[in-house]
């Protein structure tokens, strides 16, 4: 994909916009505060067998703040860009790449978001560009990213 787009001054917009999802974030955040605040809430009104000790409440409020952190993570997906890098954030890690290290920007028609070719040999998913938001949106964040990485310097093989 990246080898036939405009460079990113030909772009629509500012190329060096945040690659986010559409809707991750907010489905995100708004599913992990209710997710914390119901179980708090089930917690600290619940009645019966079990429900007055102080284990039982904090294991409720713990599952649910669990819950609530690993959905925050889901909400932090995002690549951002500078002329001089690009840092993908996934759910569990993130990595900076100087664009050199970046061969290519893969977004086949089943692939559920781009996958980085890297100069190592490696493939790095960018959570960031996902094809739940839409066909038109995320091919042209795609073309967006591969404008970028051809604009600033593709590893080539020797």
């Amino acid at each position: 994909m990246s080898s036939n787009v405009a460079p990113p001054e030909h772009l629509p917009g500012d190329p060096y916009a945040p690659f986010r999802p559409r809707w991750g974030t907010a489905v995100a955040y708004t599913a992990a505060l209710v997710i914390l605040t119901g179980c708090t809430f089930v917690a600290l009104v619940a009645t019966g067998p079990g429900t007055d000790s102080g284990w039982n409440k904090a294991a409720t409020i713990g599952v649910g703040a669990f819950c609530a952190l690993i959905l925050w993570r889901l909400g932090q997906v995002r690549a951002t860009v500078t002329p001089e890098h690009l840092t993908v954030h996934n759910i569990v890690f993130t990595r900076r790449l100087d664009w050199p290290q970046v061969v290519s920007v893969r977004f086949g028609p089943g692939d559920p978001w781009v996958r980085l070719d890297l100069s190592d040999g490696k493939a790095l998913a960018v959570m960031g560009i996902q094809r739940a938001d839409g066909a038109r949106r995320s091919e042209s964040e795609a073309a967006r990213l591969a404008a970028l990485v051809a604009a600033h310097g593709e590893a080539h093989e020797d």
